[in-house]
């Protein structure tokens, strides 16, 4: 339906440039490549942040950015079906529907994402990375202003800012979700526009209120078939499987489906 009612604006944006990248994004996927790249030999470019081991590192261009947000901002305006992030986002766009998984994501995923999280979350899935769910999630005045405190569904999450001029609605990030809230300290970091927060998927984190203009951020859940086959993440129990479109939550089929009165996670 969407591709029959929309126009994009920008069809450039759809398919993964180089040229949309960051040049020390790209250094940085180059050394992680490296068969000598270590944690202690890290890039300038990439940052370590008060919570532990999350990372912020340049990910797009400025021009990019807005060549991104105004084909976002056209399909808002359209009269086209859409679906929305997650339950505890309002507005954003669901990427998938708007066709932007075979020609960006997925590549962007692979031939980029994945040697930096293998390198700097191997232990936790990091380095067997086989699928994503991506969306765009927006916050303004009279819309959603803050997210409440949450871990992903996920093993490594990155979180880019792509504008555009606002104030506040910082992250804040605790500790991991098997911490309870009661002995966890929060930190507090701040965006940068066309730079990416890299951190695990099950870290427990929230925006604060937006207190003027408007913020899109590109999320980018990335999933291990090999971590959650054992133990999903939102149940905490052994996966039983039904059959479901896409990359179905990052499951793939190792067992008979289950019968249909039990609660069930979704396979590939």
């Amino acid at each position: 339906m969407i591709r029959e009612i929309y126009k994009p604006f920008h069809r450039h944006v759809y398919v993964l440039q180089e040229s949309y990248l960051a040049p020390e994004f790209l250094e940085i996927v180059t050394f992680s490549k490296c068969e000598n790249a270590s944690m202690d030999r890290l890039p300038k470019s990439i940052v370590q942040l008060a919570a532990p081991r999350t990372y912020r590192i340049p990910v797009f261009t400025e021009e990019f950015c807005r060549d991104f947000i105004e084909e976002l901002e056209n399909f808002e305006q359209s009269e086209a079906p859409k679906g929305r992030p997650n339950t505890m986002n309002n507005y954003g766009v669901l990427l998938n529907e708007l066709g932007f998984d075979a020609t960006f994501l997925t590549p962007l995923r692979e031939a980029y994402l994945c040697p930096v999280a293998s390198l700097l979350f191997s232990d936790c899935g990091g380095d067997t990375l086989d699928s994503h769910k991506a969306f765009v999630v927006k916050y303004a005045l009279q819309q959603d202003l803050d997210l409440s405190y949450h871990y992903d569904n996920a093993e490594v999450t990155l979180n880019v800012s792509l504008g555009k001029d606002f104030t506040e609605g910082s992250l804040y990030f605790g500790d991991m979700r098997q911490v309870p809230i009661s002995e966890t300290e929060c930190v507090e970091i701040g965006h940068e526009t066309t730079h990416g927060l890299l951190h695990r998927g099950q870290h427990m984190h929230g925006a604060l209120p937006l207190t003027s203009g408007q913020r899109w951020n590109l999320i980018i859940w990335m999933r291990s078939s090999v971590v959650r086959n054992q133990l999903c993440p939102m149940c905490n129990k052994k996966p039983e499987l039904v059959e479901g479109d896409g990359f179905a939550d990052g499951f793939t089929r190792e067992a008979p489906a289950p019968s249909a009165n039990t609660d069930s996670c979704v396979v590939i």
